[in-house]
């Protein structure tokens, strides 16, 4: 019962994070035009990185406050590889996963149901643009990058609540800008099966190659960097409460 509380909590906590995603891009661009910002180069990137900062502060909250409910696959399967997540199980991945893609679903139609038509046109979510095998190395990339950076913040990191969220938001945005001409990207396979869903390409196996095969193996191999590299000894731990 708890495995099914957990999915259920990932299904509400997926559609939540992927209805809001889109708003991101267009509260980003209507504080530019109202700043008067838009010829600036990186003012996007601020304006998107303290937007972004607080929705994954808001996000945070009502994770904890759903028991640890997780948005992101690739997150979950990190701190899984990492050895960070000790309640955590193959069999629970295998429950809460396929919830999280149906969150995504219920996320991206809902958000879709709400904008006008002129906005809903511009809202294609995940699209490759490169060859398979590029963006299966993209999205592993990006991935890898952005999971062991959230680790190394969240664990070897500062310790000040606020500095960690917005350095992860500013990693985030960085490697979204990065994967922006070759998968879209998501590195969010949840994200990535809710487009495809509404696109009717979701039994391609672009999606499962580039967008949940990519990003999952990109989280495990930077868990394990992490794990054996970076994660602090149990011997340095017990040397410090000594």
């Amino acid at each position: 019962m708890g495995v099914l509380r957990s999915a259920m909590a990932d299904a509400l906590l997926t559609s939540l994070w992927i209805f809001t995603m889109p708003f991101l891009r267009i509260f980003t661009l209507h504080i530019s035009a109202f700043l008067r910002l838009q010829a600036v180069p990186l003012a996007a990137f601020f304006i998107t990185t303290v937007l972004a900062s607080l929705m994954m502060f808001v996000f945070t909250l009502i994770g904890n406050a759903l028991g640890g409910a997780s948005f992101n696959p690739t997150a979950s399967l990190a701190f899984y590889a990492a050895g960070l997540k000790k309640d955590f199980s193959l069999l629970a991945m295998a429950v809460r996963f396929p919830a999280q893609a149906a969150g995504g679903v219920v996320g991206v139609k809902a958000v879709l149901g709400v904008l006008p038509r002129e906005l809903r046109e511009t809202m294609k979510g995940p699209s490759l643009k490169v060859d398979m095998q590029t963006g299966f190395l993209a999205e592993g990339l990006l991935s890898f990058g952005l999971c062991l950076s959230l680790l190394v913040v969240l664990f070897r990191g500062p310790k000040n609540p606020l500095v960690k969220v917005l350095l992860m938001a500013a990693t985030t945005v960085g490697c979204v800008g990065t994967g922006a001409k070759y998968t879209g990207p998501s590195m969010n396979p949840a994200n990535a099966f809710g487009w495809a869903y509404v696109n009717n390409w979701h039994n391609s196996w672009q999606l499962y190659y580039v967008y949940w095969l990519g990003p999952l193996t990109g989280a495990t191999l930077a868990a394990w960097v992490f794990r054996f590299l970076l994660s602090p000894s149990p011997t340095s731990s017990k040397d410090k409460k000594a």
